[in-house]
């Protein structure tokens, strides 16, 4: 299954949202989002390569904020429930009337969240997609995750 994305953003953060950066460089589809001041990342600065936005203010909660903005949709990944800046971003959707899909990996499989994604992203018509989750240091398996799923979205199941 493969969809016509025309960009996929996020905040820059290790873990899902690298994960969905590098799988939209990987497909050759534009990637962005908001970073904040300094390209603030757990584990320093995000390198230049990344075609991001820096913000002046260093929280990460307008950051958040300005990529579910930003984007038609926004898409959460994780494995178990919402924590932190994960729930602070499907809280912000909510709040804005955004889109938001939350896909738990302790309860779907790959093959389910493609179908689930790719059928969210037609309905809602998402052009512009915010991928967001947490970090690897507090899930480590998230980034694999995220960027095979974006792979999968983008160019389709290898034969």
């Amino acid at each position: 299954m493969k969809i016509a994305l025309e960009k996929i953003i996020s905040g820059g953060q290790t873990g899902a949202d690298l994960g969905a950066l590098d799988g939209a460089i990987a497909s050759g589809v534009p990637h962005g989002g908001c970073i904040p001041a300094g390209r603030k990342t757990e584990a320093g600065r995000l390198p230049l390569s990344y075609d991001m936005t820096v913000l002046d203010s260093e929280r990460y909660k307008d950051r958040t904020e300005r990529n579910v903005i930003a984007g038609d949709g926004t898409l959460i990944l994780s494995h178990g429930p919402l924590t932190g800046g994960s729930a602070l971003t499907e809280k912000i959707a909510m709040r804005l009337g955004k889109p938001c899909l939350h896909i738990d990996f302790k309860h779907t499989d790959m093959a389910q969240a493609c179908a689930g994604v790719a059928a969210w992203i037609d309905k809602s018509d998402i052009k512009v997609l915010n991928v967001a989750g947490p970090r690897a240091s507090s899930d480590p398996e998230i980034y694999g995750m995220a960027r095979e799923l974006i792979l999968l979205l983008l160019e389709g199941p290898v034969d």
